[in-house]
């Protein structure tokens, strides 16, 4: 059974595109823009927002 963490070697900031990446495996640099996007699309504060809940709800590899 997969889960979900965040990465350890591919990350950029706190790991949670890449640890998204390779549990869909997907690439994770798609996922980044796509992330980027949707952040600056829907204002800062949602996507940071969410991206903080992530960073503390999904654990470390």
């Amino acid at each position: 059974m997969k889960h979900l963490y965040r990465s350890r070697t591919n990350k950029v900031f706190a790991g949670i595109c890449g640890g998204l990446g390779e549990y869909l495996a997907v690439d994770p640099v798609i996922l980044r823009v796509i992330w980027l996007l949707i952040v600056i699309f829907t204002g800062l504060v949602p996507g940071l927002v969410a991206y903080l809940i992530a960073i503390f709800v999904i654990p470390v590899k």
